[in-house]
């Protein structure tokens, strides 16, 4: 099988710090997003969206979304766990993922893709029509993005990871958002000590450089 990947973009990073928590190789096939190799026939011709990353199988068929992609490696090689193993932390995971994706990751994406010349009537990511910015959906990241931050720092005041007492798919959601959330400028707004320390350990495993 082959992963299609870009090396800065966050959705691939996702599965890169997954696949490393869980010491499975994948050989990989890198993906120009900066010249739009993404948009190009070839690449459409994997993925019609124009979305890294995707995942080709032996079989031919393509996997996309960096989630899916994960549950399909959790699926294969259960251990170590990341997205939980009793019914409790399985929602707890998902809860905390799909918050952090829906709260977090969004609000970069609007003050992102509404904003930069770069991204001009490209307000969504892929292959689509020209899409024009609304500089409205960038202020509303900016609020979003505070209210989340704030929200997440609440929830690590007495715990050192998100979901449950151990590291999981959340936490690799969260640093990649929190990550990500610089290519637009929006950082951990002061304060937030527990927020602030979570990212240190995360950062600090050997699978945040993947």
């Amino acid at each position: 099988m082959k992963l299609y990947d870009a090396a800065w973009a966050p959705s691939p990073r996702r599965v890169r710090i997954y696949l490393a928590e869980k010491g499975i190789e994948v050989d990989r096939v890198p993906v120009d997003l900066r010249s739009d190799e993404h948009l190009g026939a070839a690449f459409l011709a994997i993925n019609p969206r124009g979305v890294v990353p995707a995942l080709e199988l032996d079989s031919g068929e393509v996997l996309c979304e960096s989630s899916a992609i994960c549950r399909y490696f959790e699926a294969l090689q259960p251990a170590p766990s990341l997205f939980g193993e009793s019914a409790l932390d399985i929602a707890r995971i998902e809860s905390w993922t799909r918050r952090i994706e829906q709260e977090g990751y969004a609000a970069v994406v609007y003050v992102l893709r509404n904003q930069r010349e770069a991204f001009r009537d490209r307000g969504v990511a892929g292959k689509w029509p020209a899409i024009p910015q609304i500089p409205e959906l960038a202020e509303r990241g900016g609020i979003l993005w505070a209210a989340f931050s704030t929200a997440l720092d609440a929830q690590l005041a007495t715990r050192a990871w998100i979901a449950t007492d151990a590291y999981s798919f959340a936490d690799i959601t969260a640093l990649v958002t929190i990550d990500f959330a610089k290519a637009a400028r929006l950082a951990v707004p002061e304060g937030l000590g527990n927020l602030r320390r979570w990212h240190a350990a995360a950062s600090a495993r050997s699978s945040a450089a993947a």
